[in-house]
């Protein structure tokens, strides 16, 4: 910025140049800068259209593991209202279910193996 200041304030004469050749260029020199900005603004703007779109499927998949965090609380907070209930219903009535307990190991016998069975025959 510095050099065209410096030449408007030389002359008159250079400054209406310049402007006359920033007038006779512009028709030349725009199409070519469209040309090249053009991709550019249309990568911006579909990079644009790419981070919203992820937005939204962030913030929806958001709000359902929110939901569902709701959700379990809400069946938390019911269930010991409906263990409560179960408790007073299951004391009327006695239940008549066996324990299973767990059996003691049996002990592993050894099987013969082909060579004691050779040493038997000889």
């Amino acid at each position: 910025m510095a050099i065209l200041e410096e030449l408007f304030k030389r002359s008159v004469v250079t400054g209406i140049a310049v402007g006359v050749g920033a007038v006779l260029l512009a028709p030349v020199l725009l199409p070519a800068v469209a040309r090249l900005a053009r991709p550019l603004m249309k990568a911006t703007i579909r990079s644009g259209i790419i981070f919203y779109e992820k937005g939204r499927e962030t913030v929806a998949e958001l709000g359902e593991v929110v939901e569902d965090i709701v959700a379990e609380a809400q069946a938390e907070i019911s269930e010991p209202e409906a263990a409560a209930g179960a408790v007073a219903v299951g004391a009327a009535k006695p239940s008549h279910r066996r324990r299973r307990t767990k059996r003691p190991a049996r002990p592993k016998t050894e099987q013969p193996t082909q060579e004691s069975e050779t040493e038997k025959s000889s």
